[in-house]
């Protein structure tokens, strides 16, 4: 049996065999020595029936016992046992049906909004750094992301100009960010144009996208901002006379928040038509349809409390910014398909990168800023 110890017994020596002859002195000795005699007693009562001594019986092995005298424990060398199937299988990590980490997702979301609302209720102009922060961050992401193509954009001056916008539009007004925009597109052609390095056609244009696409689109924030009172550089402690431009921002965050979530979650729970399938298959039509009834639950009681507005601008401003919230998601889509990324960048766990974040609102910023502008002519 396993575990067990055995017992060699070696072969007593007949009676006719000659005594053994040491080679060293020449004295017989004898075949069986003390050792012998121990062993042949335990194993002459362990023999089996029949069996006058232990020499009848079968013989046994030789033994490591017999040539060093220490006992040996043998070892199996096949498995011990054989483990369940489920127990040697490698399970793969849980992924969420979305592809989010959710509790990090809402984590970081809740202390963004908080951030951002927070700085606009009381310091506005720490508002637009912060914001002009994301924007640069959001260039420093694509403009990485064009260079896996090999396509190297002038950094310097976009990066210049990500923050002169934000500040000009905020500061001067559409004429001011307007300018901005010329400058930061003409120094990217003159920087590059210093450089012999080849390329320079495609290195240009991904600086001016860029451009164009994150702090210019951005800036329409800080235009709604300013609103006609123009910019506000103090602590606004007194919440009963608050700019409406501050309150019209935070309206339209809240807008892509919840297009964002009621979208997700919706999307979940039901979504199983897709809208476009090549670009991004987890949006389907029923978290489209999702986004526009959560967002219209909250932009109608929000411009008729906050704006003192009829209930159909709640509608219009609703449909508004899903439409662009969604349009904005599909396009940065599209760019990563292309750039052959997932995320831009993993800075913000549960979303990705900060331009995963920006993608709707940079969609949404000129259109909420269009729709307050006309409803304010009537």
């Amino acid at each position: 049996m396993t575990g067990m110890i055995p017992i060699i017994v070696p072969k007593k020596a007949s009676s006719k065999e000659a005594p053994s002859t040491d080679k060293h002195d020449g004295e017989p000795t004898s075949a069986a020595t003390p050792t012998d005699t121990v062993a042949g007693e335990a194993a002459a009562e362990v023999a089996p029936a029949g069996v006058e001594s232990v020499e009848e019986a079968a013989p046994l092995p030789v033994s490591a016992v017999q040539v060093t005298g220490i006992p040996v424990i043998p070892v199996s060398h096949g498995p011990v046992g054989v483990l369940p199937e489920a127990a040697t299988k490698v399970k793969p990590p849980r992924t969420p049906k979305a592809g989010r980490d959710l509790p990090a997702a809402i984590t970081v979301g809740v202390i963004l909004l908080a951030l951002v609302v927070g700085s606009l209720l009381f310091y506005p102009v720490g508002f637009v750094v912060l914001a002009t922060a994301f924007a640069c961050v959001g260039v420093w992401e694509v403009t990485r992301a064009i260079a896996g193509k090999g396509i190297k954009a002038p950094l310097t001056p976009v990066m210049m100009g990500a923050l002169a916008m934000p500040a000009s539009a905020y500061f001067a007004g559409a004429e001011g960010l307007l300018f901005a925009l010329a400058a930061s597109a003409g120094a990217t052609l003159l920087w590059r144009s210093l450089d012999s390095a080849p390329g320079a056609l495609k290195s240009i244009s991904a600086g001016v996208f860029s451009l164009l696409w994150i702090p210019f689109l951005l800036s329409f924030v800080f235009l709604m901002l300013r609103a006609e009172s123009g910019p506000t550089t103090e602590l606004t402690l007194n919440l009963g006379d608050i700019n409406a431009g501050i309150v019209q921002v935070i309206i339209m965050l809240l807008l892509v928040v919840s297009n964002d979530t009621f979208g997700y979650l919706v999307g979940v729970l039901f979504g199983k038509h897709p809208m476009a399938p090549k670009i991004s298959p987890k949006k389907s039509w029923e978290g489209f349809a999702g986004s526009l009834g959560g967002a219209t639950l909250v932009a109608i009681p929000a411009t008729v409390f906050l704006l003192d507005q009829q209930w159909w601008v709640g509608l219009v401003l609703a449909v508004g910014m899903v439409c662009a919230g969604t349009s904005g998601d599909f396009a940065e889509s599209m760019i990563k398909r292309e750039l052959g990324v997932k995320d831009m960048s993993n800075i913000l766990p549960g979303h990705g990168g900060v331009m995963d974040r920006l993608d709707s609102i940079l969609f949404a910023a000129p259109v909420a800023y269009a729709i307050f502008t006309v409803l304010g002519q009537f």
